[in-house]
Order: structure tokens, then C-alpha cells, then sequence
């Protein structure tokens, strides 16, 4: 025999409150401040007598969004608009239960407003009570601009926050001729706003209608037509006032004369698309060399034209400091300064001192042979070597980049020795009570 389950209700606790009025209002459904309610959904409530007066069915009324809904006065109770197959009212000796089945659907994101007045009998106690709930959104999203905003950038505006991130969901089409064809490549999506990367740049003043088929909103309702398509401009790139380069008026006059089919005067518009773009190449070198505007792939370029010494892995803001201090940093080369200087903007250290080296030479006269002297460097070498003292301990990395610093802006004929790093702090082997043995296992310090 097959065995078959029952839904449960389990009750895990239970809170009692205290309710002074009369009648009580509860199991209401939709709920108090409920969002996302289907549109279809029906109204239901309950009205209780926690005492034995019973609920006054004739003084009992309910508004739903401003229109009543239920008159226990007069017949039919519940009224027509609102009287659907799922409608009912269901009485008893201490409960009177309202159903609403609105037979015209609620409005997408509607806010709406449920009003409940009733007494008991004897008219004692009587309530007047209001509550809300919102609908849910069915509203399809909608186009309300498109701009490009660079030869390559278009931007599509929305009246609700979009989902989308299928380029291939987008579609161009050209409005005016010639005009290259555009097709999406990347989409960028922020709230409202969605940005599209093309393939190839656009024709300048040329309209292009796109049509976006895959956009959603965050409750997954599709764009439809005719909110789903806006007309741009395509991207004209700023030039100075004075340019006139236009090579349709560069030609002889008989041959534009003797173009009376207009398809010479579209084939120059070609060529004159292709001539913009690299007269707005042409006006976008100066950003090239400027250190704040310049691509991130042109400082690479930049610092190598400077003659960048330096193999560093840098950041791209690191790479545009680095170019606007690189060459003070080239005059400053062979100076203390100059290697202070490096340190610190590459690594944040500041070197504690550089000192000359010293080495355990013979003395004549009081070194003793094979005792006290070891055997050093020549005078001129002692004269022109240093050390670098730094003042706390340095990883492998960072020992590693300062010598190559100061190995490469040390004057020429010094000698850069040794890196002096403060010795760890001394680990002492304190006495302990039952377990060290004086003089044997103990160290006074």
C-alpha cells in the first residue's frame, strides 16, 4: 500500500498579546505591507469578537482602493466588481470572514489601500482600520534614449533598472547613407543606464537606430515594442572651429558638376569619413605626452622615450609619477639626495644614513701577524666605499630594489658595499622556578 503525507502545520511558540479593541481584524491577505502581490490575487480578512456580542454584520463595510466592496446593509453583499468566483463571506457566532475576487486585475506596482469598519452588536466597540499592500511589477521596461559618446560608445537610458549583458541582443540599423554598419561587442550595465562597446567606429552625423531585444527589468519582464528602439547620432569627434578640410569642395567644380547621379558625392563622403577620423587621431596626440590624460599603454612608451632604467612592476598611477619626476631624478643621479630621494618614491623607506666603509686593516707597527688584521681593500678603495643604513628589517624584495637603486645612482667611482639592517632584538632564556638549574641552565642579563 502506497503511503501517502499529509502537510503539517507545526507551531514552534506562541505569543499572546493583548488586544483592547473590539471587533479584532486579523488573518488579512494579503498582508500588511506585503510587496510583490499577483495581480489576480483576492482580498481576504477576518473580523473576530474576542467576547459574545458577536460581529454587527449590517455595520460592517470594506473599501478597496476607495471603492466599496463590501455593504452588510444591502444585497448583494459583496459588491458586483468585486463578486468573482473565489468571492464569499462566511459567518459565524463570533467571526465574520471577507472574500474579495476583483474581476479587473490590479494594477503593475499599484499601490493598494484595504478599509475595514465594523462594530459588534450593541454598537459598544467599533473599529475603523487601514492598511496597504503594493502589487507586483508587470510593467515591461522601456527605452527612453539612446547617445553615443565616443566613436566606439553608445549609452541606452531606461525608466527602471535593466538586466541584459548579451551584446548579440542588440541591433543596429543606418538611417542615412553612406554609413558603416555597427554591431556590439561588450555591454555594461549600471542601474537605468546600459553601455554598449562597438566593433568598429561609427559614421560621424550618420542616424542609426538600435533596437535592443534582450533587456529585462529585475523582475525579468521582457522589453517589448515600440519601447524597445531609439534614434542617435553617431559620434562626431571635436575639432577646431577654423578646420575646413572638407574634400568634396577640394574638387574641380565640372567634376562635382558632372556628378548627377550623386554617386561621386557619396564616395568622397567615404573617403571623408576616413579622413575625420585620422585628423581627430591626428588632434588627440597632444594627450599622448600629456602624464595625466595619456592611455595607460602610452606611458610604457613614455617612460622608455625618457629612458627608464628602472624594471620596477609598477601601477599605472605609479608609472605617471614615476615619468613626471623621472628626469629631476636623472639630474639628481651620483647625489646622496638623488638616492634618498629614489627610495623613498619607490618604496616609502626612508634610509637612516650612508656611511663610509671600514675595514680591519694592517696597521705597522701594532697589527700582529695572523692575530689582529685580516687582509682589506686598497686606500683608494676605502676612500670611495659606503654603506646604506636602514632603520628597521627589509624583505627580500625590498633589499633587492634598493640595491639595484643605489647601485645605479651612486656616482660612478664609489663602491656600494653593504645594506646594514638592525639586528633582530635578542632572545633571552629567562630563569624559571623548578625547571632552570643555576649555572646551567640561567644567564644574567
Amino acid at each position: 500500500m502506497a503511503l501517502l503525507e499529509l502537510p503539517a502545520l507545526y507551531i514552534d511558540t506562541v505569543t499572546a498579546e493583548a488586544v483592547s479593541e473590539r471587533p479584532v481584524l486579523f488573518n488579512r491577505d494579503p498582508a500588511p505591507g506585503e510587496a510583490g502581490v499577483p495581480l489576480d490575487s483576492v482580498v481576504a480578512l477576518e473580523l473576530l469578537d474576542p467576547a459574545t456580542d458577536g460581529i454587527d454584520h449590517e455595520a460592517t463595510r470594506v473599501w478597496l482602493n476607495d471603492q466599496l466592496a463590501f455593504d452588510g446593509r444591502a444585497p448583494p453583499e459583496i459588491q458586483p466588481r468585486f463578486a468573482g468566483p473565489q468571492s464569499k463571506v462566511v459567518a459565524t457566532a463570533d467571526t465574520l470572514r471577507i472574500v474579495l475576487d476583483p474581476l479587473v486585475p490590479f494594477a503593475s506596482e499599484r499601490t493598494c489601500f484595504v478599509r475595514v469598519v465594523s462594530t459588534i452588536r450593541g454598537a459598544a466597540h467599533a473599529i475603523d482600520q487601514a492598511y496597504a499592500f503594493a502589487a507586483e511589477d508587470r510593467t515591461a521596461p522601456r527605452l527612453v534614449h539612446a547617445q553615443a559618446v565616443s566613436p566606439r560608445s553608445v549609452v541606452l537610458a531606461f525608466d527602471e533598472n535593466i538586466l541584459g549583458n548579451d551584446p548579440t541582443a542588440f541591433a543596429f540599423a543606418p538611417l542615412d547613407f553612406p554609413a558603416v554598419p555597427l554591431h556590439a561587442i561588450g555591454v555594461q550595465v549600471h542601474d537605468t543606464v546600459l553601455t554598449l562597446q562597438l566593433k568598429t567606429e561609427m559614421t560621424p552625423d550618420v542616424r542609426y537606430r538600435v533596437i535592443a531585444t534582450g533587456v529585462t527589468d529585475r523582475q525579468h519582464n521582457p522589453i517589448a515594442p515600440p519601447y524597445d528602439r531609439a534614434v542617435f547620432t553617431g559620434y562626431r569627434p571635436p575639432r577646431p572651429a577654423a578646420r575646413c578640410f572638407d574634400l568634396w569642395s577640394m574638387l574641380p567644380k565640372h567634376n562635382r558638376r558632372a556628378d548627377t547621379t550623386g554617386d561621386l558625392r557619396r564616395l568622397i563622403a567615404c573617403f571623408q569619413e576616413v579622413v575625420d577620423w585620422l585628423l581627430a587621431d591626428v588632434d588627440r596626440f597632444v594627450e599622448l605626452f600629456d602624464l595625466e590624460r595619456a592611455p595607460a599603454p602610452f606611458l610604457d612608451l613614455i617612460l622608455h622615450d625618457l629612458g627608464n632604467p628602472f624594471a620596477f612592476d609598477l601601477s599605472e598611477l605609479e608609472k605617471r609619477r614615476l615619468a613626471s619626476v623621472l628626469v629631476e631624478m636623472f639630474q639628481q643621479k651620483g647625489t646622496a639626495v638623488g638616492i634618498r630621494n629614489a627610495v623613498r618614491f619607490f618604496l616609502g623607506i626612508e634610509l637612516a644614513a650612508m656611511i663610509p666603509f671600514t675595514a680591519s686593516t694592517l696597521v705597522l707597527g701594532e697589527s700582529e701577524l695572523g692575530v689582529d688584521w685580516e687582509l682589506g681593500p686598497s686606500d683608494r678603495f676605502a676612500r670611495y666605499a659606503f654603506s646604506v643604513v636602514v632603520a628597521h628589517p627589509l624583505s627580500e624584495t625590498q633589499r633587492r630594489q634598493i640595491r639595484t637603486l643605489v647601485t645605479y645612482l651612486k656616482p660612478a667611482h664609489t663602491h656600494f658595499v653593504d645594506l646594514i639592517e638592525p639586528e633582530p632584538p635578542p632572545q633571552y632564556d629567562h630563569w624559571e622556578l623548578g625547571i632552570s638549574e643555576l649555572g646551567v641552565t640561567t644567564a644574567l642579563h
